[in-house]
């Protein structure tokens, strides 16, 4: 078996939430580069015309489309243009998020959870909860099946959740909504994954831990951040977006075909673990 063919995503149609920034633009950056024709979508129209202009100048197939993930309408719509365009959809990676602010991260370091003022959780705001869960599980579940639909037909294609670390580490009121979000988006990847697996459909998550994007403001980018982290990963250093590239290659790939209904752990140097 000539092993490396397994991972041809040459041709593959693929759309990617979330894809002008961080670990969504690493995904599309890699299915590009191996030949796949990718559509990133994101909320800022400006960035995502810019990077697929900027990987159109590598001679890659990559197009930009707008659309905010809670307006299922639009997003369905963009989706539906891609799937047109390429005669087919492949893979969807449903990445688009947000994080909760400055803070979450702080238990991370050290052992000790960070202080919270008394009275936080009673100070969350409805709006505060409801984008959040907005945002990171209703825009899962509208990627999904978006896909789904252009999937089912075919009888292949590659669901791709991005979740975190947040689904198992939880901290205080400070990330309620943003863990209840990753938390349900992991038991939804789980659902799907079992609902499309006789049509020949995978469900996967990829869970990052501490990664150095532009979410959340880009209070990531910290250098005393990232040092106060590192100390307690056994690498010693936090996680970049080129680092999940890899893996995000593998779950797109005819290779991932007998995995579904996983998500796999990258905690920032950790390496892998699966949890089922």
């Amino acid at each position: 078996m000539n092993v490396s063919s397994r991972f041809d995503v040459a041709g593959f149609g693929t759309i990617v939430t979330g894809g002008a920034s961080g670990l969504g633009l690493a995904y599309g950056e890699v299915l590009a580069a191996h030949g796949a024709r990718v559509t990133l979508i994101d909320v800022d129209a400006g960035a995502v015309a810019a990077q697929a202009s900027r990987l159109q100048g590598e001679g890659l197939d990559v197009r930009g489309a707008a659309a905010d993930v809670t307006d299922h309408a639009t997003l369905d719509r963009v989706i539906d243009e891609a799937a047109e365009l390429y005669g087919r959809l492949d893979v969807a990676f449903a990445n688009a998020g947000v994080d909760p602010g400055v803070g979450f991260a702080g238990a991370w370091a050290g052992g000790e959870r960070p202080r919270v003022d008394e009275g936080a959780l009673e100070r969350y705001t409805d709006e505060r909860w409801n984008r959040v869960i907005d945002i990171n599980l209703n825009g899962i579940f509208a990627t999904a099946r978006a896909a789904a639909r252009h999937m089912r037909p075919r009888r292949f294609g590659r669901i791709i959740v991005t979740t975190s670390l947040a689904a198992t580490k939880v901290e205080p009121a400070i990330g309620a909504a943003y863990m209840t979000a990753k938390a349900g988006a992991r038991h939804l990847m789980h659902s799907i994954a079992l609902e499309l697996a006789a049509d020949g459909i995978t469900a996967n998550a990829i869970a990052p831990g501490f990664f150095v994007t532009n979410i959340g403001g880009g209070h990531a980018h910290s250098p005393d951040r990232q040092a106060a982290l590192a100390k307690d990963i056994p690498m010693h250093r936090v996680g970049q977006p080129d680092d999940i590239k890899a893996l995000a290659l593998f779950l797109a790939s005819p290779a991932s075909e007998y995995i579904t209904g996983q998500e796999i752990v990258i905690d920032g140097g950790w390496g892998l673990g699966v949890a089922d």
